[in-house]
């Protein structure tokens, strides 16, 4: 009963120091693995919708998500496998973007229950077995269309569907892992709750307890629901913490669970490794790449509500001046729509004036440069990257500004073609806000790793200064 007590109290120690560690250390790793996996999955969701292979769920917006549930995974026939994928797939991508934004990594939050909702979730498509031979629905199914998809793109939009299938696979496998480890760490901080809350308190009768194993599973069942609250009844957990207080072995399963509870650190020294941070700048350069899908979506929806506008100006006055205008080799009148802007910050308005064929030439640049600089194997990356580092970043920083500056105009310019239309042809007119809001996200991405660059760097100065190598 003695030694029962010193136990006790070097493995609470032990299990506060190793929780400090998993919310420190280990959890904000995990967020961001998670956070590499859903800007895979968002890639490959884009692609897949722009590819017309999976329908779009119109009800995606209006879902509200509050905690983690997995999509649905059973069997569902070939035709419908277009509709039922967006679904499952618009789904599993809102559950990613929620995980990574709302959700709360910590070991108080990440319990047993919870954890194994996070591995439903990771089950729900096998990227770590990702192939058209998959015994799960989800992933035979998805692998087959993106599979489709891919055969029929270019070199570059190939490239971006591999590249977020290897790094999706990557990630899965980090996160595997960290959930193995945090599962087994939950099941002995538990245990350790049970100790600190039910059997340390004065109900806790210790004397009757150590009379034999079944009393003190009597005593633990009598006090767990005043001491543990909701938290559910394990059995064969509490039979654990029974045979390391009374069983024959109990010294051996003492020393077995401190152990297991040791926070094993690297040698930082002797695996150092210098960090590239070149190749840092150059991979948030090629995180560019996921912008010209976003803006060929845009400009599709765009030109075709212009086509609608310009079809409303089509009187027999109009198209005498344009004869006119070709016949005397006169360029085309420019299009000058009249934009409100909104601050975000402060509500406040401003008009502009935006040249549509001006803007329009202008995505379609951004389109081919983005194209251009996050694939390696182009003459514009080459040449990007040949340049020092001060000088990438400042052209990363410069479309980053050009990027916000665009996301507001095309918002104000949404806002522009449902107002604008003739109140016949306000239905046909196509909004784009989600598509804005998937490209605003890309940027917020990309302007992440850009200040985790910066902020680096500043730090490495400053230990430089203070001769700190």
């Amino acid at each position: 009963m003695e030694n029962s007590g010193n136990f006790s109290e070097v493995l609470l120690q032990s299990l506060d120091a190793k929780a400090q560690w998993y919310d420190s250390e280990e959890l904000p790793k995990l967020l961001e693995n998670y956070r590499l996996l859903y800007t895979c999955v968002k890639n490959l969701y884009e692609f897949l919708i722009k590819k017309a292979l999976i329908t779009p769920d119109p009800y995606k917006l209006d879902k509200k998500i509050s905690d983690i549930k997995a999509p649905d995974g059973s069997q569902f026939v070939e035709t419908e496998k277009s509709v039922i994928m967006g679904q499952r797939f618009s789904d599993y991508e809102s559950m990613l973007d929620f995980l990574c934004n709302y959700y709360k990594f910590s070991v108080n939050h990440l319990t047993l229950g919870n954890i194994k909702k996070l591995v439903d979730l990771n089950n729900s498509f096998l990227w770590t077995s990702f192939t058209q031979n998959c015994a799960k629905a989800n992933t035979r199914v998805l692998a087959t269309i993106i599979s489709t998809g891919r055969h029929n793109s270019d070199a570059l939009t190939s490239s971006m569907v591999s590249d977020s299938l290897a790094k999706a696979a990557s990630a899965m496998n980090d996160i595997n892992a960290t959930l193995r480890d945090l599962t087994e760490f939950q099941k002995e901080y538990y245990k350790g709750q049970i100790r600190r809350n039910v059997m340390a308190k004065p109900s806790f009768d210790r004397e009757k307890a150590f009379t034999s194993p079944a009393e003190e599973v009597g005593q633990i069942k009598k006090n767990f629901a005043a001491g543990m609250g909701k938290v559910p009844f394990y059995n064969e957990l509490i039979a654990e913490i029974v045979q390391e207080d009374q069983g024959e072995d109990k010294e051996k399963r003492q020393q077995a669970v401190l152990a297991k509870l040791n926070i094993v650190k690297k040698n930082e020294r002797s695996e150092e490794q210098k960090v590239d941070t070149k190749e840092l700048l150059m991979e948030t350069v090629r995180m560019l790449g996921g912008i010209p899908l976003h803006i060929e979506q845009i400009t599709k929806k765009i030109t075709d509500n212009h086509e609608i506008l310009e079809s409303e100006h089509n009187s027999i006055k109009d198209k005498f001046f344009k004869s006119l205008r070709r016949a005397f080799g006169l360029a085309d009148k420019p299009i000058i729509y009249p934009l409100v802007i909104t601050d975000q910050r402060t509500g406040a308005q401003r008009s502009e004036k935006l040249d549509y064929n001006v803007f329009m030439a202008d995505l379609s640049l951004k389109q081919r440069r983005y194209g251009a600089v996050s694939n390696k194997k182009t003459q514009g990356y080459a040449k990007l990257n040949s340049l020092p580092e001060d000088k990438i970043l400042s052209f990363l920083s410069a479309q980053i500004t050009e990027c916000q500056r665009t996301i507001v105009q095309l918002g104000a310019l949404n806002d522009y073609f449902k107002a604008a239309a003739s109140p016949l042809n306000k239905s046909r007119m196509k909004g784009f806000k989600i598509d804005i809001d998937a490209l605003k996200n890309t940027i917020v991405k990309i302007n992440q790793l850009r200040a985790e660059y910066v902020s680096y760097m500043e730090e490495q100065e400053q230990m430089r200064k203070l001769g700190i190598n």
